[in-house]
């Protein structure tokens, strides 16, 4: 099974014109993140046969040089977001690695799908874009993982990406939840939750490599 596979299989059950339309006016009269370019750059960076774990994201980073497409991550000379600072922090307490870059493309090339559930935002307006249809399509996306696959964790962080449970096989998947990792939650159990050694082990268990989590110099020389 290959996305193009799963696009079209979605297309042919849900009319996206709207959106488009509502998309191409939007990228032509205001500034929108991230570039038309990357909106789909998870998808192209993690093909759908090596999806291992699958974070939820809701939508993307709203500032300049932010967004490229991956839920979490920035470009790599962006501010850190404190959200991110908080994921590395349990990084280093749970498998002891620090991370120096904000991107994560080496974690989306691990087989590590950084899906955000709304793919495009406004400059400076978060949740902008929320109800023009990236719900419906990334409904489709979580659910055809879930039937498609086998053994994928799914870490979902706080109480929006925790309502898309419903669209996982709980039977053939291992779901990871916590708060999330933002300043005002993170101290309500994100810290010391652990995500990272329990995915690995449960990918161990499945008989499959484990994530390497910690930064490559392919991370670090991009």
């Amino acid at each position: 099974m290959e996305w193009s596979s799963i696009f079209h299989e979605i297309k042919e059950k849900h009319d996206f014109k709207a959106m488009h339309d509502f998309l191409e006016r939007e990228y032509t009269t205001e500034t929108v993140y991230p570039d038309k370019a990357n909106i789909y750059q998870a998808f192209d960076l993690t093909s759908f046969e090596d999806i291992k774990v699958v974070i939820l994201g809701q939508d993307p980073y709203h500032g300049p040089n932010q967004a490229h497409g991956l839920a979490f991550s920035v470009q790599p000379n962006a501010k850190f977001p404190p959200s991110l600072r908080n994921m590395y922090k349990e990084l280093a307490d749970d498998i002891g690695c620090e991370r120096q870059s904000p991107h994560l493309q080496d974690w989306a090339r691990e087989g590590v799908l950084l899906l955000n559930t709304v793919l495009t935002v406004r400059k400076g307006e978060a949740h902008s874009h929320r109800g023009i249809g990236w719900e419906v399509f990334t409904n489709e996306i979580i659910q055809a993982v879930s039937t498609y696959k086998e053994g994928v964790v799914f870490i979902l962080w706080g109480k929006p990406a925790q309502e898309k449970i419903k669209l996982i096989d709980q039977s053939k998947h291992l779901i990871l939840k916590s708060p999330h990792p933002s300043p005002l939650s993170a101290f309500r159990g994100f810290f010391g939750s652990k995500p990272y050694s329990k995915a690995n082990q449960y990918l161990i268990e499945q008989g499959k490599t484990p994530i390497q989590w910690c930064e490559g110099k392919e991370s670090v020389d991009e």
